[in-house]
This record gives structure tokens, sequence and C-alpha cells, in this order.
């Protein structure tokens, strides 16, 4: 009996043991699934995370990108707008030049002038002369009647180059121009800077952004004036302070044969005098004789040309000086220079009266002559020489 009741107590207690059991195992099972769900959120959002910060990164690229082709496209509009005004200006020059080439066209034709016409042609003429003298400023009023000396500043450099001061600034600096094919000016301080004998470690290095060809070369007022290198006849404006082209110019009948027989060279002299820039060249249809332009400095425009009686025959070098163009002749072997040849853009010099002015006792050649208004002197390179010539002038006849 008592047997009976504990089966009948045990039953119970077992079956309430199992159910328990059976309960733990489903809570284990559970959480066990609910913990996996958890693992594959996180998961989830793990990489969710790491998507978020490979598109932050994405885009920051993709900002950089977008920035630096925007400042690529303001740099290449400015530089569309620099191209298009320049083109605007060559064109205004060219057609300037076009109406001066009719002009000159119809000048020359071959035509039965009636008496009148003749006397409007003189008073057209006599006019002409009235504005050159305006504009060249007629007050330059002295002629060159010799060279006093010469004074050998140093000898460095090739056997071509040119060497100079800036004649429309108050500093002392001398520019250096070595070759006659360069791009890289060497500035001083001043002259007794150049004289020295380790003068190229305290020289101020300009490096061009294009070539120059020969020898006449000029710089005035802060700006060098010089042939492009492989060009026919463009004349570059260079800002030797900020070292950037400022403006450039075609030069017309220029460019196809030497301005001198002796220095070949040298197609486009560049000169200074007291009325500013200058061009001489020579032209096949004038026989080989030497032209002169007048350029405006500040536009680059064309002023007004002269065909001289000047031959480039045997002639190494010329230089302007009030108005006047003075042209130095030499053998081809080399030997003692000498001025034969004036012309006067004014009339103003009789210039068949002039004697022949011998340079100062020195064999050899020049590669280039410069006159210097401020000081009154020519600048030489001579056979790898810098010199300076001291002039002696007189009043005009």
């Amino acid at each position: 009996m008592v047997v009976l009741q504990l089966q009948f107590l045990l039953v119970p207690f077992l079956t309430s043991i199992l159910g328990a059991g059976q309960y733990m195992m489903q809570d284990a099972a559970l959480m066990n699934y609910i913990d996996r769900r958890f693992l594959s959120l996180e998961k989830r959002l793990e990489k969710c995370n790491q998507d978020i910060l490979d598109y932050v990164e994405e885009f920051r690229d993709f900002s950089k990108m977008v920035l630096s082709r925007l400042a690529g496209l303001n740099n290449y509009k400015a530089e569309v707008k620099s191209e298009v005004e320049n083109l605007l200006t060559r064109i205004e020059r060219a057609q300037r030049d076009i109406d001066y080439f009719g002009s000159v066209t119809d000048s020359n034709t071959c035509i039965e002038v009636h008496e009148d016409l003749v006397k409007q042609q003189l008073f057209e003429e006599a006019e002409e002369k009235k504005k050159l003298k305006l504009m060249l400023n007629a007050s330059c009023d002295h002629m060159l009647a010799g060279i006093k000396s010469l004074k050998i500043v140093k000898k460095t450099g090739d056997k071509h180059g040119s060497w100079m001061k800036d004649p429309g600034k108050k500093h002392t600096k001398i520019y250096l121009l070595n070759g006659s094919v360069n791009n890289v000016i060497l500035e001083f301080a001043n002259i007794m800077i150049f004289m020295e004998s380790n003068h190229t470690l305290k020289a101020r290095r300009v490096i061009l952004p294009f070539p120059w060809e020969g020898t006449g070369h000029i710089i005035y007022q802060g700006f060098l004036f010089y042939h492009r290198y492989g060009s026919l006849n463009e004349i570059i404006k260079f800002n030797i302070q900020k070292r950037t082209i400022t403006d450039q110019m075609l030069l017309p009948g220029a460019g196809r044969i030497p301005a001198y027989q002796l220095s070949p060279s040298t197609k486009i002299d560049l000169a200074i005098d007291e009325h500013g820039l200058w061009a001489i060249h020579a032209e096949p249809e004038t026989g080989g004789n030497i032209v002169i332009t007048k350029i405006n400095h500040i536009t680059m425009a064309v002023e007004h040309t002269w065909d001289t009686s000047c031959n480039s025959k045997d002639a190494e070098a010329a230089f302007m000086a009030c108005n006047t163009l003075y042209v130095v002749y030499n053998l081809p072997s080399g030997g003692t220079s000498r001025i034969q040849c004036v012309y006067d853009v004014l009339d103003a010099v009789n210039t068949y009266e002039i004697p022949v002015l011998h340079f100062p006792k020195r064999q050899g050649s020049h590669s280039t002559i410069h006159y210097n208004p401020k000081e009154k002197q020519l600048f030489a390179w001579g056979d790898g020489s810098q010199i300076i010539y001291k002039i002696h002038t007189k009043q005009k006849v």
C-alpha cells in the first residue's frame, strides 16, 4: 500500500521535472537562435558602416576631382580669353598693315598726274613731314660727329651677343645676352659687379619662354624686345620683372634676309634712341637696302616706315640716334669698322657732306652696336668683348 502511494507521488514529480527540462531545452534553442540573429544583424550593420565609409571616401575623391577640374576650367577660360584678346589685337594690326600696304601700292601706281594733283601731293607730303616731326619731337637736333675713344669693359661670352643698360630706367643694372640663339638673360646690379671675375655667380638669371634669334634685341623701360627664334618676323615684348610676355607683333616685310651681310644671324635689329623703339631690317624688294620702322613700344604698332639708301652689303651693324640711322661697315675678314652711310628720317642732315667716321683702331668685327640715349654712348659687342664707345656730337646742319 505504501509502495502504491509512493508511485502515485513520483509520477507527477517526474512529469513536472521532464516538463521543466523540456522547457529549458526550448529556451536554450530560442536563445541560440536569437544570438545567431543578433550576430547576423551585427555583421550587416558592420558591412553597412563599411559601405558608408567607402561611399564617403569615394565622394571625397570625386569632390577633389570636380574642384580640380573646375580650377582647370577657370585657368583654361582665362587662357582662352587672353588668346582671343591677343588674336583680336593681331587682327587689328594686320588690318593696319593691309591698309598701309594698300596705300603704298596706290602711291606707286603709274598714272598721269594733273598739276593740281601734284600740288595736292606736295601739300600732303609737307603735312606728313609735320606730323612726323611732331611724333618724333623735332627738338632732337644733334648728330654724330666722331667716335672719341673706346673702353673694353670685359671679355666674356661667345663671338656673338649683346649687352646693354636700360635707358628708360634710373637704375644702373647691366644686362648680358650671350649668343645668337639663347633664352637666358644675366642681370647684374651694376657695371662693377659685371666686371668682377666671378660675375656670373652674382647675376640674376631671367629665363625667357621662347629663345631669341640674332643679336638685335633691346631693353627699354623694363621690357625686353626681341626677335623670336624660329619665327619669320615675330617681335616679342617681355616684362623682365614679372617674367611674362606682355605683347607681340609681326613686322611687315622683315625676316627674309639678314639685316647686315656680315651678321647673318640677325634678321631684325631693334634699336632705341631719344624717341623710342625702332626696327632695322633689309628686304629683297629694296635690293638689299636697309629699311627702318618706327614702332610704338607701348601698343607694339607700326607708326611709319622708311626705305633708306644704305645697303646691307658689307654692313656688320647699325644704330639709331636722334632719328638718324648710322650703318657700320667692315671687311668680310674683319678690320677697322667705319660709318659710311647715314639716313635722317626728317631730312635734317645733309648726308652727302658727312665724312666717313672710323671707329678707334681695333681690328675685328662687331656683332652688335646699340646707342644709349641716356648716357650718349655706344654699347658694342666685338668678338666676345663688351665695349663702350664715347661719341662726339654736333648740331644738325
